[in-house]
């Protein structure tokens, strides 16, 4: 996403949003193997609501990720 910091003056200049992206490593045990993701804030809600096993499996079918 793209906006503007916006000063006290009101002057406008450009600014970018970036995602809240984390290096996390976690333990899939269904395959006794630590994995190690590039996940959102977002995404770190999901697969603890989730599971990780049912979350990688949904991000696959979408096409977020190839393989795990």
């Amino acid at each position: 996403m793209v906006g503007h910091n916006v000063s006290h003056a009101n002057n406008r200049t450009k600014r970018r949003f970036y995602p809240n992206l984390q290096n996390k490593k976690f333990f899939l045990p269904e395959e006794n193997r630590w994995i190690e993701l590039k996940v959102s804030a977002q995404g770190l809600r999901v697969i603890s609501k989730k599971g990780l096993k049912k979350a990688l499996e949904e991000a696959k079918e979408k096409g977020y990720i190839k393989n795990y």
